[in-house]
Protein backbone atom coordinates (compact mmCIF):
# COMPACT_ATOMS: atom_id res chain seq x y z
CA UNK A 1 0.00 0.00 0.00
CA UNK A 2 0.99 3.62 -0.45
CA UNK A 3 0.62 5.73 2.81
CA UNK A 4 -0.83 8.92 2.64
CA UNK A 5 2.21 10.80 4.15
CA UNK A 6 4.67 8.86 1.49
CA UNK A 7 2.21 9.96 -1.23
CA UNK A 8 2.63 13.24 -0.07
CA UNK A 9 6.14 13.73 0.06
CA UNK A 10 6.83 12.15 -3.54
CA UNK A 11 4.22 14.19 -4.55
CA UNK A 12 5.16 17.49 -3.44
CA UNK A 13 8.55 16.69 -5.13
CA UNK A 14 7.33 15.55 -8.48
CA UNK A 15 5.42 19.00 -8.51
CA UNK A 16 8.47 20.96 -7.93
CA UNK A 17 10.48 19.57 -10.24
CA UNK A 18 7.31 19.90 -12.80
CA UNK A 19 7.53 15.76 -13.45
CA UNK A 20 3.92 15.23 -14.64
CA UNK A 21 5.13 11.64 -15.84
CA UNK A 22 5.65 10.62 -12.20
CA UNK A 23 3.16 12.23 -10.87
CA UNK A 24 0.71 9.68 -13.53
CA UNK A 25 2.89 6.85 -12.11
CA UNK A 26 2.53 7.92 -9.09
CA UNK A 27 -1.45 7.84 -9.41
CA UNK A 28 -1.15 4.44 -11.10
CA UNK A 29 1.15 2.40 -8.72
CA UNK A 30 -1.71 3.79 -5.79
CA UNK A 31 -4.38 2.14 -8.32
CA UNK A 32 -2.06 -1.28 -8.46
CA UNK A 33 -1.37 -1.13 -4.48
CA UNK A 34 -3.65 0.67 -2.78
CA UNK A 35 -3.91 3.71 -0.54
CA UNK A 36 -3.53 4.24 3.00
CA UNK A 37 -5.73 7.53 4.22
CA UNK A 38 -4.37 9.62 7.28
CA UNK A 39 -6.65 9.14 9.57
CA UNK A 40 -7.37 10.57 13.16
CA UNK A 41 -6.70 7.41 15.17
CA UNK A 42 -3.07 7.52 13.03
CA UNK A 43 -2.39 10.76 13.76
CA UNK A 44 -3.56 10.43 17.80
CA UNK A 45 -1.01 7.24 17.65
CA UNK A 46 1.50 9.10 15.70
CA UNK A 47 1.74 11.62 18.45
CA UNK A 48 2.16 8.72 20.95
CA UNK A 49 5.15 6.92 18.73
CA UNK A 50 6.71 11.26 18.75
CA UNK A 51 6.15 10.93 22.10
CA UNK A 52 7.93 8.04 22.99
CA UNK A 53 10.94 8.55 20.57
CA UNK A 54 11.17 11.76 22.85
CA UNK A 55 11.09 9.99 26.00
CA UNK A 56 13.62 7.15 24.72
CA UNK A 57 16.61 10.13 23.62
CA UNK A 58 16.13 8.57 19.96
CA UNK A 59 14.93 12.21 18.09
CA UNK A 60 17.79 11.96 15.69
CA UNK A 61 15.94 13.13 13.15
CA UNK A 62 14.96 16.85 13.19
CA UNK A 63 11.30 17.66 14.35
CA UNK A 64 9.71 17.57 10.87
CA UNK A 65 11.13 14.49 9.65
CA UNK A 66 10.47 12.79 12.85
CA UNK A 67 6.76 13.94 12.46
CA UNK A 68 6.60 12.20 8.96
CA UNK A 69 8.28 9.05 10.24
CA UNK A 70 5.90 8.57 12.89
CA UNK A 71 2.95 9.03 10.80
CA UNK A 72 4.51 6.52 8.60
CA UNK A 73 5.01 4.02 11.26
CA UNK A 74 1.13 4.96 12.73
CA UNK A 75 -0.32 4.19 8.76
CA UNK A 76 1.61 0.19 8.71
CA UNK A 77 0.10 -0.28 12.13
CA UNK A 78 -3.06 0.83 11.23
CA UNK A 79 -3.20 -1.90 8.28
CA UNK A 80 -1.89 -5.12 10.03
CA UNK A 81 -4.32 -7.79 9.19
CA UNK A 82 -4.61 -11.18 11.12
CA UNK A 83 -1.14 -12.99 10.50
CA UNK A 84 0.00 -10.42 8.04
CA UNK A 85 3.23 -8.64 8.48
CA UNK A 86 3.66 -4.97 7.36
CA UNK A 87 7.35 -4.14 6.48
CA UNK A 88 7.98 -0.11 5.62
CA UNK A 89 10.36 0.10 2.50
CA UNK A 90 12.38 2.92 3.13
CA UNK A 91 15.85 4.24 2.95
CA UNK A 92 15.20 5.61 6.64
CA UNK A 93 15.34 2.10 8.71
CA UNK A 94 17.39 2.96 11.40
CA UNK A 95 14.55 5.73 12.38
CA UNK A 96 12.31 3.58 12.07
CA UNK A 97 12.78 0.22 12.87
CA UNK A 98 12.45 1.01 16.85
CA UNK A 99 8.46 1.21 16.23
CA UNK A 100 7.92 -0.76 13.48
CA UNK A 101 9.19 -3.43 10.90
CA UNK A 102 11.42 -1.47 8.37
CA UNK A 103 13.08 -2.78 5.47
CA UNK A 104 15.82 -0.84 2.54
CA UNK A 105 13.19 -0.57 0.26
CA UNK A 106 15.84 -2.02 -2.62
CA UNK A 107 16.27 -5.52 -0.57
CA UNK A 108 12.54 -6.20 -0.51
CA UNK A 109 12.41 -8.83 -2.60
Amino acid sequence: MIPEIADYEVHRELLRAGKDRGLGRLDSLKGMLGYAPITTSVMLKAAEFWASAWKMGRQSADDASLDADMILVAQAGAVVHDRDETVIATTNVRHLASFASARIWREIG
